[in-house]
């Protein structure tokens, strides 16, 4: 019997449980890998090559490489160890979150000044406005893995 998860109706949102640490594992242990100067200058001089010596999945080394952070939290990545790839980058936190709500930095940084996102249209799949699924890319990404395009819960 698959365990209930009524969090996964809150739109946009992926919860770091169980089966996404698993999902993760190696992605995750890349990113603490950049921890270590040695490993931060190897991953810039040849990405690909450092990447190809972790067991992750394409897909996962694809998102890294286009430092898509959205899909490498839909493919387990959580986002405190994905951090380790905005440092190494030289990018700040809120540059990434910015990055990942498709707004600038100055964007981002003014949306949480003035309190962040409402919680109206934003509560669980259906509700009226923003909640709509096909306008988050979890719940795209989750219909597309179940494979049946359906809207409602991602």
């Amino acid at each position: 019997m698959a365990l209930n998860k009524p969090y996964l109706d809150v739109p946009g949102t992926t919860i770091f449980d169980a089966e996404q640490s698993r999902k993760g594992y190696h992605l995750n242990q890349f990113c603490m890998s950049l921890m270590k100067a040695e490993n931060r200058a190897r991953f810039k001089a040849n990405e690909r090559a450092y990447l190809d010596e972790w067991p992750m999945s394409e897909e996962q080394k694809l998102a890294v490489l286009a430092r898509d952070l959205n899909r490498c939290i839909a493919l387990g990545g959580n986002i405190y160890f994905l951090a380790k790839i905005g440092a190494t980058d030289g990018r700040s936190f809120q540059q990434m979150a910015g990055s990942m709500t498709g707004m600038s930095e100055e964007e981002y940084r003014e949306m949480m000044i003035k309190g962040g996102r409402s919680a109206e249209g934003n509560r669980f799949v259906g509700e009226d406005g923003d909640a709509l699924a096909h306008r988050h890319p979890h719940g795209a990404a989750r219909r597309a893995a179940r494979g049946d395009g359906k809207a409602g819960r991602a």
